[in-house]
């Protein structure tokens, strides 16, 4: 895997949004792609799919991602699973991967492979959590050779934790990927409300990260808009913000909601859409 590797702060990913369509008229919603294209700093997706839904979908909707011209990352997402301490349910997502990773890539050409959303609790150690993702990441290696996203524990907010397991994952081509809201609490460690000194710890890896997600209507005291604030000017991490549509929490960019109207034939900015998408980066102007 070594020459495909990429080192820290490399990258090559623009910052964009989440889409969460799995849940809705079994899959069989419009996108709003017209809408989203008004809005120059989305330029990658991140799609989750449950393994529930029909190839044939979810194979719809990178083809249709990568149509508009925006690089995709899907992620296996299996709701009961969320936060989950089960190795063989990481094993799962991993022969989900191996099953099914050609026809996916081939709807979406450069497909950047996440692979679970959110596996592992706030009690996971450096070491359960380098034990269960070993053999998972073995088995999606026998189809996919690209940049591997693996979420860090804890919802994403146990930094510590996947830096000292960083240590014992031999694979060199992960992107650690943590998601930053209010309600974020770091257990491992310091055991508090997370901060933007957390992000650090991923750093201190030697691997590539990003914000995997970020939203701002939950509750709690963690400071999610200074901590990605962080990541963007500090880092220089891509940020991928929830949620385009699909969330069942307030935080949908844009309306009406899929729960309400799966297919809507246009779609309009929710007041919610500003908060997050602020924080994302146009690109750079072409050189004249």
């Amino acid at each position: 895997m070594g020459a495909l590797a990429l080192q820290a702060s490399t990258l090559p990913w623009g910052d964009g949004v989440n889409l969460q369509p799995s849940y809705f008229a079994e899959g069989h919603v419009t996108f709003g792609w017209s809408l989203m294209k008004e809005y120059p700093a989305i330029r990658t997706v991140r799609i989750e799919i449950e393994p529930s839904v029909p190839m044939e979908t979810a194979t719809r909707w990178l083809r249709e991602a990568h149509a508009e011209g925006l690089r995709v990352i899907a992620t296996y997402h299996h709701y009961p699973y969320n936060g989950s301490d089960s190795a063989e349910e990481l094993l799962n997502a991993a022969r989900w991967w191996r099953k099914n990773y050609a026809a996916l890539e081939a709807a979406a050409p450069g497909l950047i492979v996440n692979l679970m959303n959110e596996w592992g609790s706030h009690e996971q150690t450096a070491e359960t959590f380098a034990a269960a993702y070993n053999p998972a990441i073995a088995i999606v290696r026998e189809v996919y050779a690209g940049p591997l996203i693996i979420d860090v524990p804890g919802w994403g907010q146990e930094t510590y934790v996947a830096r000292d397991a960083s240590k014992l994952l031999p694979d060199d081509n992960l992107v650690f990927s943590a998601h930053i809201y209010a309600s974020g609490w770091v257990k491992q460690g310091p055991d508090r409300w997370m901060t933007a000194d957390d992000l650090d710890a991923l750093d201190e890896t030697g691997r590539p990260a990003i914000i995997g997600e970020f939203g701002g209507e939950r509750e709690g005291e963690s400071d999610w808009s200074g901590i990605v604030d962080y990541a963007r000017e500090k880092k220089g991490w891509p940020l991928i913000a929830w949620a385009w549509n699909g969330d069942g929490e307030r935080m949908n960019m844009v309306q009406p909601y899929w729960g309400d109207e799966p297919k809507a034939a246009h779609y309009t900015p929710h007041p919610y859409f500003q908060k997050v998408y602020s924080k994302l980066r146009s690109p750079a102007p072409a050189p004249r």
